[in-house]
């Protein structure tokens, strides 16, 4: 398994990096905003609100 960072083999310690330099690289691309998991949440509050009362009444 190379690492996902710089290619370089990965070390057990810190796998599945190389290094604690790539390790540190990728969670500050995590708290950067640079990665991000898709979501399909609506973004609007009151689509929101609606999409949760409608699986509400499915519920009853």
């Amino acid at each position: 398994m190379n690492c996902p960072i710089c290619s370089q083999e990965t070390d057990k310690k810190y796998r599945p990096f190389c290094s604690r330099r790539c390790a540190d690289l990728d969670l500050g691309r995590w708290m950067t905003g640079q990665y991000a998991v898709a979501s399909n949440d609506p973004e609007d509050v009151e689509e929101l609100e609606e999409a949760l009362e409608r699986e509400a009444r499915k519920l009853h």
